[in-house]
């Protein structure tokens, strides 16, 4: 395997590593400063953030995620991830370099668990990427009524990137996948009262806009503070889903 061809399987697999919060790729969203690949399957990853003061959850999550994603692909021997500029980057870039895990790398600062942190994020992407597919099914069948949407099932939407990426925030969090699976679940997979379906779809459409607001926002302070970010960054699905998204 050549080197060129590790690296770019390298980036691949960076286009799966998601920012626990805004839900989209590292890739997408700009921070994968530098990614080198050495002959002997060595791989150096730098990443950055939009400000120095990101949450270290947050930031040590990626990073974590972006080592895992590297480590675990054929032909590397070794992975140094290195997260540049954050006022906590000599702390997680220690933890990391000796696998501690995160609450060996911050101690008893390491309020949170990790996962109980992975499953919120989760949680949250689920519930957007959800609302995503149903307003779009709302507004391609007009005469549909939001209480109506208690009938459909995942095999009722169609097959496009929406779809697509409900699909996997469903079985990221543990939910059913079958095109017989109702579409309109909870985090536990159950089903709202129709009665009950216009609120459930409030809360999701707040989620969701929140979570695009602010990749929106973080867009725009990382090409304030690195002005090269935009020719780094991968533009991926969701742009053009955006541009669709009507608020």
């Amino acid at each position: 395997m050549t080197s060129d061809t590790l690296e770019h399987r390298a980036h691949r697999a960076l286009d799966r590593v998601v920012d626990p919060e805004l839900d989209e790729p590292v890739t997408d969203l700009g921070f994968v400063r530098s990614l080198t690949v050495d002959g002997a399957g060595r791989l150096t990853l730098h990443l950055r953030l939009p400000t120095s003061f990101c949450a270290p959850n947050f930031a040590y999550l990626m990073a974590s995620d972006a080592k895992d994603a590297l480590t675990a692909l054929p032909g590397v021997t070794a992975v140094t991830v290195l997260l540049d500029d954050h006022h906590d980057s000599e702390t997680i870039n220690r933890g990391l370099a000796a696998d501690a895990g995160y609450r060996g790398t911050f101690g008893s600062e390491a309020e949170q668990d990790l996962a109980e942190l992975r499953r919120t994020f989760r949680r949250k992407a689920h519930a957007a990427a959800m609302e995503r597919a149903m307003t779009r099914l709302l507004r391609a069948r007009p005469g549909l009524s939001e209480q109506a949407l208690y009938d459909i099932v995942l095999g009722d939407l169609p097959d496009d990137d929406v779809t697509r990426a409900l699909l996997r925030r469903r079985a990221a969090a543990g939910l059913g996948v079958a095109p017989t699976d109702a579409v309109l679940v909870d985090d536990a997979g159950r089903r709202p009262a129709p009665g009950d379906i216009p609120l459930r779809l409030r809360r999701a459409r707040s989620t969701r806009i929140s979570i695009d607001g602010n990749a929106h926002f973080c867009r725009g302070l990382l090409r304030t503070r690195y002005p090269d970010a935009t020719a780094d960054r991968t533009p991926g699905a969701r742009d053009a889903t955006r541009r669709e998204h009507v608020s």
